[in-house]
């Protein structure tokens, strides 16, 4: 059965007040897949599904992801333990590694590939959310934060409140959104397409410069110098990012 049910996002979404962690769960045992998912979304997490190595990179190339779960044994000429080592070398996002294989050696095999951590099947869901929620603390995930800083300013996340030197920054609905988008996904590249899915906005298939004319006009609200901004960055070719100093 495939894993492919209809089009997955996890921007922006927020549990509790809080942004989620997204995780990319990578197995082709389409019942673990969905069980997991199922626990892990009422623990607070979003998580994207893939069947393979192949859905695993369209969903990255789709996603900001936060952590990888990824299964030894995949279908399609690729196992974990080589799409392990091309993660490694192409992003440090935390990968944990599932296998049916827990002998001493296979573990080794696993954490050698470059893997963050090693979790031998059958598990304990329970297991796997605490083993992930330290990946996350090791990576500086802000996990519970709810004020986010930059500069002078400090933007509440539950509230939805922009203040610039404790004063309350009065800004456009558009622009909030926008904002809010980027705080949700900290330091991590966005793609236009992502920030239309965050906007609840559809590509019409036109090229859209929407978003760019809402980052220009986020940028005049805080931005010392729009033309040479601090926080809200330009990745030419690809899209934006995101720059605070603190979450907390």
């Amino acid at each position: 059965m495939p894993l492919k049910n209809g089009p997955q996002s996890c921007i922006p979404l927020l549990w509790n007040g809080l942004a989620m962690a997204v995780v990319l769960i990578v197995d082709d045992d389409w019942r673990l897949s969905q069980m997991l998912r199922e626990f892990l979304q009422r623990e607070g997490f979003c998580v994207l599904l893939a069947g393979n190595g192949q859905e695993m990179w369209e969903q990255l190339g789709l996603h900001p992801v936060d952590l990888v779960v990824l299964d030894w044994m995949l279908p399609g000429g690729r196992d974990g333990i080589s799409l392990a080592r091309e993660l490694r070398s192409r992003t440090a996002t935390p990968v944990l590694m599932l296998s049916a294989r827990g002998e001493a050696d296979d573990r080794i095999a696993g954490l050698e590939s470059g893997v963050d951590d090693y979790l031998a099947k059958p598990f304990n869901a329970r297991e796997l959310v605490a083993r992930l929620r330290v990946l996350l603390r090791r990576q500086g995930h802000e996990e519970g934060g709810r004020h986010l800083e930059f500069g002078p300013f400090r933007l509440d996340l539950a509230e939805r409140r922009l203040y610039r030197s404790g004063k309350e920054v009065e800004m456009p609905q558009a622009e909030m959104e926008l904002l809010m988008a980027f705080a949700q996904r900290p330091r991590r590249i966005l793609s236009r397409e992502v920030l239309l899915q965050a906007l609840g906005a559809e590509d019409d298939g036109r090229f859209d410069r929407s978003i760019d004319v809402r980052v220009t006009r986020l940028r005049k609200v805080i931005e010392e110098n729009p033309k040479q901004p601090q926080y809200l960055l330009t990745e030419r070719g690809v899209g934006y990012r995101f720059l605070p100093a603190t979450l907390s």
